[in-house]
């Protein structure tokens, strides 16, 4: 008589449960979590406009526009966090 042995198998992982939203999709990508409000990401216009402000405040003074673009994406970005 031949004896078969059962294959010992690891208890199952339950499941994540995913909250269901009502919120419509667009306004979905734009949030952190459920919980968290609404945030906008600054359009390239915004930053343009903003480190355009910066050079102009400096004088005009050309050749620091890598500097003034990651201020102003730094200044914006940090409003929208």
């Amino acid at each position: 008589m031949t004896e078969t042995a059962k294959k010992a198998t690891t208890p199952k992982k339950p499941r994540a449960t995913v909250a269901k939203s009502t919120a419509p999709k667009a306004a979905a990508t734009k949030t952190k979590t459920a919980r968290s409000k609404v945030t906008m990401m600054p359009s390239h216009e915004e930053i343009a406009a903003l480190a355009h402000r910066f050079w102009t405040e400096r004088g005009q003074e050309h050749g620091h526009h890598e500097e003034d673009w990651h201020r102003a994406e730094q200044q914006l970005f940090g409003k929208a966090s």
